[in-house]
């Protein structure tokens, strides 16, 4: 079991979008990694009296992807990738937390393009205090690693020795909350 979380505050938290980031990398042509992001996103946590009953619940724009690179972007957004016109919403509903060594274990619910499937991210509190404005923050990083083709997100190119985009996607997640006003 983790140690005690100093100053845990149990409460209901939304995301500040402004210091927080969903993102992901992918392999582009078997040599290098590209990075990419969603720009709006939607996330509620709710931390219980006992951590591990907490829960989170994500919704990401999905048409908000960006790479950096507007072609890519288009391309990503395309029925080849995340069919946005069809399934404009990628959700995350946690199930479960548990401890593991000194972090924790989030189990859930992911859905990209239609597809539910269950996921695992590897959970770290990053602690909870006040901030300048008289509230209190929380910061949480959560990482996972999910193979696209499960979603149905299957488009590929082949190229000599390999493939455009690999299957393996990694999710890389720093979330930092502000506790309601009204707890």
């Amino acid at each position: 079991m983790p140690e005690e979380i100093t100053g845990y505050v149990a409460g209901t938290w939304d995301l500040d979008p402004v210091h927080s980031h969903i993102g992901f990398v992918a392999r582009h042509l078997m040599v290098s990694k590209v990075r990419g992001k969603f720009n709006t996103f939607d996330v509620r946590i709710v931390t219980a009296e006992n951590p591990p009953d907490s829960t989170v619940s994500v919704s990401i724009d999905a048409a908000s992807v960006d790479t950096g690179q507007e072609q890519r972007d288009d391309d990503l957004r395309s029925e080849r990738f995340l069919d946005v016109a069809n399934y404009p919403k990628i959700t995350f509903e946690s199930t479960s937390i548990t401890p593991d060594g000194d972090k924790y274990k989030m189990a859930g619910a992911l859905t990209i393009r239609g597809v539910t499937k269950p996921v695992v991210l590897d959970l770290e509190v990053n602690g909870f205090g006040p901030d300048p404005y008289g509230g209190i923050r929380s910061g949480f990083s959560a990482t996972t690693e999910i193979n696209r083709t499960d979603f149905g997100v299957s488009f590929n190119a082949p190229i000599p020795g390999g493939v455009m985009v690999s299957e393996k996607i990694a999710i890389e997640i720093e979330a930092e909350a502000v506790l309601r006003k009204d707890q």
